[in-house]
């Protein structure tokens, strides 16, 4: 039995060959026809979207992937997926991480404050680097937008995107090193190609899994 959110196959030699990641938001806009001034509106819909190439692969290494990517059953279920250009933090963290875990309750918006990181560590994460609020089925993935460090504490206040959808718990443990999120497909169609010595070519699309 098929337990979700599911966890890809990790070989070495079927690491993606092309990928594509992106954030799609909900933005309303408006132009007047007369003086060409513009109302916009941002709406709280804010989610990641991935299309992954995989390497030309021989059959034992590739059933791994049909058979997890079929398990899903379409959009059905879900599986765990994070940035694969992005697994390791460009910051201090990559190497000295420390425990960081969210730093209060009822935090909202667009900075979350954490806590647990090594002491007055400069450059703690940088723009661009990845985190990962929670585990398992409500676990989000978050990109930090400005470079950060941390205070004499290990306090800091991270600036992030997309916004938090729901407050995290006081100590919700934060992931540094590969961190994920909860995605399903895109589509109902699981499709995977092979020639006459079984090399396969599979890629496939996915969104965010918004609950």
């Amino acid at each position: 039995m098929t337990t979700y959110p599911i966890t890809l196959p990790t070989d070495a030699v079927a690491q993606p060959v092309q990928t594509s990641f992106r954030i799609k938001r909900v933005v309303g806009r408006t132009q007047s026809p007369f003086t060409g001034t513009q109302q916009v509106y941002r709406h709280q819909g804010e989610w990641w979207e991935s299309e992954v190439s995989l390497p030309p692969m021989k059959q034992d290494i590739a059933k791994k992937w049909v058979s997890a990517l079929v398990s899903l059953r379409g959009v059905f279920g879900q599986l765990y997926l994070g940035d694969f250009d992005a697994r390791t933090a460009n910051g201090s963290a990559s190497t000295s991480a420390g425990t960081p875990l969210v730093n209060g309750a009822n935090q909202t918006g667009n900075t979350l404050s954490i806590d647990g990181a090594p002491a007055s560590a400069s450059n703690y994460l940088k723009a661009g680097d990845y985190i990962q609020i929670g585990s398992g089925i409500d676990q989000r993935l978050h990109m930090v937008v400005a470079d950060a460090s941390s205070n004499g504490s290990g306090e800091i206040d991270l600036s992030i995107e997309p916004a938090l959808r729901t407050s995290p718990a006081n100590n919700t443990a934060i992931t540094v090193a590969s961190p994920k999120g909860v995605f399903r497909l895109a589509s109902n169609e699981t499709n995977w190609d092979a020639n006459a010595i079984s090399v396969y070519g599979v890629t496939f699309a996915v969104v965010e899994y918004l609950r």
